[in-house]
């Protein structure tokens, strides 16, 4: 059996009396380590508080409505065996180290520029910036919002320390700050100090100094002191009416960090989601019933940078009440290049346009050289014929051999022609690219074709061979079947699919004539190339498939 511990609240940083919202365990669930166990809320911040350890919840010690502070309670875990922990000791967090003591400040009254940095957030590290809430320029006044972190278990707003004019900003969306890091300048103005301020004495020596942690006690609801006591800290930043309501335009909805990651996940916007939990904060049935909401209505959830949208997941089924089943885990190319594949057709407008190509005279051509090509060591299939039609196509339609800006507002032309090959593998579908396709004869193609595929099929190949195509080629000619509707490579624009090659009936004008048809299968993103377009593609393609010399011209 494990040892019975008490999981007490972690240093939060400069918070007391925090709200519990949700409860996200309950007494005989098995957690992991940094597994949520509740979801505290103040004005400033949504907080999941992780399990410091694995083990079952015994007791719950809070219920929701309570107000914590760092240090109380919040269940009984009984941890497993290789806790080091004496039975009913309470498992907290230490907190960071305290910040250097501040400079002391000039005179009262001047003008003066003052650095803010982030604040003691608790046992935060590199949480990264989602919202910088004011701009150069702005007056703020203490404890408004200046921007936004949000890390796997808390979002958080830093407020103002003092009242001021945004000098320069340092920290952008994106950055991962630490405590102490620096914020933004502001330039403030030094107020007269109250009367009782002014009375105030100096500290000493003595109470400057950083005091030893005391013994940490294990009865439930005791006041306990941790490192980095609160009593030295600045007083916990409670934010006015006046201050939420200036910057409750600009603040992000009411929602705990795992909605927010769902919601990321789904493609939907916050602000549109009108929340059914404690003071309308969001819940996750809310952003689901708001996704089934907006598909029945056929209107987005959100709009992406690409103008897309993302649908919800699956719901969960139970396939073993039907019959017997087994599972097998997904390969990891499978599920690499799955994500990709899902995110090209939702991003990507496809259009596919079909057409043949008469390979009768292509045909014997290969047929005549297959004996030679095989001394080389090279075996001549139709493939290095289609790389150098498809170049000579790329070259007479430049639109096809380029990729829309990530802005969605140019079109990045490429000079190279690099054309990926989709490989039949083992562990899934691969696509090496085979590089300066325009600068290689039909043999010296047909030997790398070989080599790649063969190292494609037992996992050789280098990252760097699957990157940097301008245009792919799938063929499914060796399996069979007439038509399909490949999905284009983003950011490429499109992708060119070949089917089995048949022998049918073609009138020549006078009689019906015996040839080999190539079906041809063009997906293309129709925001870079229209259907007309599509159409003269394949038209010139199926041209110089049919009389290889038009390639000489």
């Amino acid at each position: 059996m494990g040892k019975l511990k008490q999981v007490l609240l972690p240093d939060i940083g400069d918070f007391s009396g925090v709200e519990v919202i949700e409860i996200l365990v309950a007494p005989g669930d098995s957690v992991a380590k940094d597994d949520s166990l509740i979801t505290l809320e103040s004005d400033k911040a949504t907080m999941e508080i992780p399990a410091p350890e694995a083990g079952r919840v015994k007791q719950l010690l809070i219920k929701v409505g309570d107000k914590l502070d760092q240090g109380d309670p919040i269940l009984e875990l009984e941890a497993g065996e290789t806790a080091d922990e004496v039975s009913a000791e309470p498992v907290a967090l230490a907190s960071p180290e305290a910040p250097p003591a501040a400079e002391p400040p000039p005179a009262v009254g001047a003008s003066r520029e003052v650095e803010v940095r982030l604040p003691d957030i608790g046992d935060f590290g590199e949480v990264p910036v989602i919202e910088v809430l004011v701009a150069v320029g702005d007056r703020v006044q203490t404890d408004d919002s200046l921007l936004t972190l949000e890390s796997d278990k808390a979002t958080m707003e830093i407020p103002s320390p003092q009242t001021g004019v945004v000098k320069q900003l340092v920290a952008k969306v994106g950055d991962k700050l630490n405590q102490g890091d620096l914020i933004l300048r502001l330039e403030a103005a030094d107020e007269q100090p109250s009367a009782a301020a002014a009375a105030a004495p100096e500290p000493t020596a003595e109470e400057l100094e950083p005091p030893q942690a005391p013994a940490v006690t294990s009865k439930p609801g005791a006041e306990q002191r941790m490192p980095g006591d609160k009593a030295r800290r600045a007083p916990p930043v409670m934010s006015r009416p006046a201050d939420m309501a200036a910057i409750a335009a600009g603040r992000k909805p009411h929602a705990s960090p795992s909605v927010r990651r769902l919601a990321r996940e789904l493609g939907v916007d916050l602000t549109l989601v009108i929340g059914s939990g404690p003071k309308g904060r969001i819940l996750k049935d809310d952003i689901q019933g708001f996704v089934k909401k907006a598909l029945s209505e056929g209107v987005p959830v959100a709009p992406t940078a690409a103008g897309a949208l993302a649908l919800p997941a699956m719901p969960e089924v139970d396939f073993a009440k039907f019959g017997e089943i087994e599972t097998q885990p997904l390969g990891r190319i499978k599920k690499i290049s799955g994500a990709h594949l899902h995110r090209c057709w939702l991003s990507v407008p496809h259009v596919t346009q079909f057409d043949e190509a008469d390979i009768t005279e292509l045909e014997a051509f290969r047929q005549q050289q297959k004996e030679a090509a095989a001394k080389q060591g090279a075996r001549m299939t139709l493939f290095p014929f289609l790389l150098k039609a498809c170049v000579a196509a790329l070259r007479e339609m430049p639109e096809f051999n380029s990729s829309l800006a990530a802005d969605g507002e140019s079109l990045v032309l490429k000079k190279y022609f690099h054309i990926g090959v989709a490989v039949d593998t083992p562990n899934g579908l691969m696509v090496p690219v085979l590089r300066d396709v325009d600068k290689k004869g039909v043999l010296e193609l047909a030997k790398e074709l070989t080599d790649i595929s063969a190292r494609a099929r037992d996992g050789k190949l280098l990252p760097a061979e699957l990157q940097g195509g301008c245009f792919s080629i799938s063929s499914l000619g060796g399996i069979g079947g007439t038509a399909f509707t490949p999905i284009v490579n983003a950011p490429e624009v499109a992708i060119l699919g070949v089917s089995r090659s048949a022998m049918k009936p073609v009138w020549d004008g006078s009689a019906f004539q015996p040839r080999l048809m190539l079906p041809l299968s063009l997906s293309y993103d129709h925001r870079v190339i229209d259907g007309a377009q599509g159409a003269r593609f394949t038209s010139f393609l199926s041209a110089l498939l049919s009389d290889i010399r038009r390639l000489l011209l």
